[in-house]
């Protein structure tokens, strides 16, 4: 598993090649490539995780949970 960051799809963009979405990543909306997934479907309210601008899987809501606790532990400076 890479490190990445959990975002809401807002939005699928029109245009770009049916391969950009708009997500809420951390209270600002971001375009994000979805074009690695290309066997999946989105819509507003899904849940991804996303890595360097690439939308690197498809989550939950406890998934984004999960990759979102993880990274407040990384930021803290307390790993043990």
């Amino acid at each position: 598993m890479c490190l990445g960051i959990p975002g809401r799809v807002l939005q699928v963009l029109d245009g770009y090649g049916g391969q950009l979405v708009l997500a809420d990543v951390a209270g600002e909306p971001r375009k994000v490539n979805i074009g690695m997934l290309p066997e999946e479907t989105f819509q507003t309210g899904d849940w991804v995780i996303i890595h360097m601008g690439f939308v690197v899987e498809k989550t939950d809501e406890t998934g984004a949970g999960v990759a979102l606790a993880s990274l407040k532990l990384l930021g803290s400076g307390d790993l043990t």
